[in-house]
């Protein structure tokens, strides 16, 4: 902000003012500097997702012949087809949609609750629930793995929830599994951006006669949106690519999510690597375009309360 100084005059007249233009910008080198940084830094993060794009389009007799770190010759995307077709990518990507969309909407709804709870309706014991749903994301989940398999082959679910007759082998095994491990860490993120917000506005309400419903659903949800879709940005991509959980507990092919196609392009005695880099680049995509899409209100639930003190 300029602000004006008076420079007192030798001859006694009116002092001319000198304006000062605030703080003193860095110097255009050392910006250089910073930006020449951050973009070797971006090309380190994007050269294996760049020569697995690169790889993809060019032939494996080439590659083969001349290497990978070599300028290519022929570009075509005759992979793409090949690995949309030949891996059932198709069938796979309604897999992990019938997974990946249920478990995030339901995660993120509770995990609002929870931390609305935790954070502003002064729960007692609300603190150590936080604790306990975060402490829960430090179990590593490989522990688990044999409890939750028996305990899902013993409950049984109607026909038309399950064809299995069990929560095992069934979708519902898969998102309940990705729910509860999800959820203690929204939990802890929205909680402490609840806290953040200001405590007048929750106030009037009351003084309105507003109830708990109302506090929750038209004022507090409104005011997270930035990191509720940061989180759902997270939560998608992190569930989307999940393997492990799915491989455990279904045992029916045409059930397996995305991730599992890949392996459908693995041959017994050969693999075109060409190939399961285009089909790699394929699954990738829908992660990509959900981030496009909520890229703004990515970055700003990232950049929340950066400037408060």
């Amino acid at each position: 902000m300029s602000a004006d100084i008076r420079v007192p005059s030798r001859a006694g007249g009116p002092a001319p003012s000198v304006r000062s233009s605030g703080p003193p910008r860095p110097p255009r080198r050392g910006r250089f500097g910073v930006h020449l940084f951050l973009s070797a830094v971006s090309l380190v993060f994007l050269a294996p997702l760049l020569l697995a794009v690169l790889a993809s389009l060019r032939p494996y007799e080439e590659t083969a012949e001349r290497g990978y770190f070599s300028f290519p010759e022929k570009l075509s995307f005759d992979h793409y087809r090949e690995a949309y077709t030949a891996s059932g990518m198709g069938e796979h990507f309604t897999n992990t949609l019938i997974v990946a969309v249920p478990a995030v909407l339901v995660t993120l709804f509770l995990a609002a609750f929870t931390a609305f709870a935790v954070a502003r309706l002064d729960l007692r014991g609300g603190v150590a629930l936080l604790v306990f749903l975060t402490a829960g994301n430090l179990l590593p989940p490989q522990v688990l793995v044999t409890p939750l398999y028996v305990l899902f082959l013993h409950v049984d679910l109607p026909w038309w929830m399950s064809d299995s007759m069990s929560l095992y082998d069934s979708y519902w095994a898969v998102i309940l599994v990705n729910i509860g491990f999800q959820v203690g860490f929204c939990v802890f993120v929205l909680a402490n951006f609840m806290r953040t917000l200001p405590k007048e506005v929750l106030e009037a309400a009351i003084v309105d006669g507003a109830g708990v419903w109302t506090r929750f659903w038209r004022i507090t949800l409104p005011l997270c949106r930035p990191a509720l879709a940061a989180l759902a940005t997270l939560e998608f991509t992190w569930i989307y690519n999940d393997f492990l959980w799915a491989l455990i507990f279904i045992s029916d092919p045409g059930k397996l999510p995305v991730t599992s196609s890949l392996n459908n392009l693995r041959g017994q005695f050969f693999t075109d690597h060409n190939l399961l880099a285009a089909g790699s680049v394929l699954v990738a995509l829908p992660t990509i375009l959900v981030f496009l899409l909520l890229q703004r209100h990515f970055v700003a639930g990232l950049t929340l309360g950066s400037g408060k003190g």
